[in-house]
């Protein structure tokens, strides 16, 4: 019964596009079914990328302590509100409006401010522009979360709101414009496919210009330098976060193909997988080569630095090279969280060293292993040194590394001087002690683990 359930179900699945043609009285071309297959493809893509808000949320709750967890959660829900209100109002229209072309146009985007799309693609689009519009609004939310890591456990309510209006507004669609909508890295040829350095390292950057003007937090380093370690309330949360993120990356990667055709998007989620499970394995050997037991959080931390290195590469590099890239990501997110903590910026959840040093060095392995035949196929940039290239890729892969993240931490370090200047950016010492739950929303995320006031610093 069940397998003749299935067989029509795919007949049904199969013959609809033909029996809506049909009511029309007329027959689908060939073009409208590659469309409609792209439309639905992008997005299942784009609803994979848009929940893995809630890994997020499990991430960066599971790292903190149990006093700021309802904060944690509620707070990336209004941002991600917020972002895609702005993201519509005018950051879609400054990272893809108007056409590329020359002079201004090649660093900012201008047109299609408050998107107001056809109800439906015309013949011979490849995807309808609502459905791209839907899938970058939430590379544009991932790239938002990934920058809360820096303000975590200490940052105002109001600063979350004000940070999110120029972030979703100008600072990542600048970004997202000079390398995805025909900007002056796209001309030189940057290689990004789904975004090592315009989503990770862009939210990377903004996180560690908020942990320099925040400072750490309360207990995290003693006056002789020394570190203590702060562990977060639930491994389970973040364990499962990573697994619902990793999940979420096949929509990221495989889904920046924003296309069915010959099925590309399926060798994409390949090399995906083959990165993420190189950086899981290298970070739990690493760590306990050096510490004698094998660290949970780090390995944790390694799934997500492969995922992110390979994020732009998935497309251009051989599965050897995609295992080699998640590898090497492993090891350096294990060695730039022991950098970041003996200079004493205090990363909650490690932002700066998964999505910033792994963005890096994500960006850069293109100018290493992209190879001639996978460069032709997507059609930007040249092949790796490693494959007769040369030097160039490398070179331009090094230029945006370099000045998308001079750019996105200097913006966000401006934005963040001048809020802290004139309202401030961290809670009180007492309400930093009292947790955030209380302090900024007058109510606890676990409830039930509430005694009395005093207790909720947990």
């Amino acid at each position: 019964m069940v397998k003749k359930s299935l067989l029509a179900l795919g007949a049904l699945l199969v013959l609809f596009p033909s029996m809506a043609f049909a009511a029309d009285g007329e027959g689908p071309t060939t073009t409208m079914l590659d469309m409609g297959l792209n439309a639905l493809w992008i997005l299942v893509a784009g609803i994979l990328v848009l929940l893995m808000q809630g890994g997020f949320i499990l991430l960066e709750t599971g790292s903190t302590r149990m006093k700021n967890a309802g904060h944690v959660a509620g707070k990336t829900i209004f941002t991600v509100g917020l972002v895609s209100l702005v993201y519509w109002a005018v950051g879609y229209g400054f990272a893809f409006g108007g056409d590329a072309g020359e002079g201004l146009s090649k660093f900012i985007g201008i047109g299609d401010f408050f998107f107001n799309p056809p109800i439906a693609a015309s013949d011979g689009d490849s995807y309808p522009s609502t459905i791209f519009f839907v899938f970058q609004l939430a590379f544009a939310a991932v790239s938002l979360s990934i920058a809360w890591g820096g303000f975590a456990e200490r940052a105002k309510l109001s600063v979350y709101l004000i940070f999110t209006l120029i972030f979703g507004s100008v600072i990542y669609p600048v970004i997202a414009h000079w390398i995805w909508g025909g900007g002056w890295l796209a001309d030189d040829g940057s290689q990004d496919y789904a975004g090592s350095t315009v989503v990770h390292l862009t939210g990377a950057m903004a996180a560690f210009a908020a942990t320099i003007l925040l400072k750490p937090r309360i207990g995290k380093f003693n006056k002789d330098g020394s570190a203590n370690e702060i562990l977060g309330h639930n491994q389970v949360f973040t364990s499962l976060s990573v697994l619902l993120l990793w999940v979420g990356w096949f929509g990221f990667n495989a889904g920046s193909a924003v296309a069915v055709g010959d099925g590309f998007f399926g060798y994409v989620a390949f090399t995906t997988q083959l990165g993420a499970a190189g950086g899981a394995v290298a970070a739990l050997l690493i760590s306990w080569l050096v510490k004698g037991k094998a660290d949970i959080g780090v390995t944790l931390n390694g799934a997500l630095a492969g995922l992110v290195a390979i994020t732009a590469s998935c497309a251009y590099v051989e599965p050897w090279a995609a295992v080699v890239i998640g590898l090497a990501a492993g090891v350096l997110v294990f060695l730039s969280q022991q950098f970041f903590e003996k200079i004493r910026v205090d990363d909650p959840i490690a932002a700066m060293s998964v999505h910033g040093a792994a963005g890096v060095w994500g960006t850069l392995a293109n100018g290493l292993f992209a190879t001639p035949a996978l460069v032709e196929k997507v059609g930007v940039g040249q092949a790796g040194l490693f494959y007769g290239g040369g030097g160039h890729q490398l070179w331009v892969q090094f230029e945006s590394v370099v000045v998308c993240g001079a750019f996105a931490f200097a913006a966000s370090f401006v934005v963040l001087w001048i809020i802290k200047q004139v309202i401030g950016l961290r809670v009180t010492e007492e309400q930093e002690i009292i947790g955030l739950d209380l302090s900024e929303h007058g109510n606890y995320g676990y409830p039930e683990a509430l005694k009395k006031s005093g207790s909720a610093s947990l």
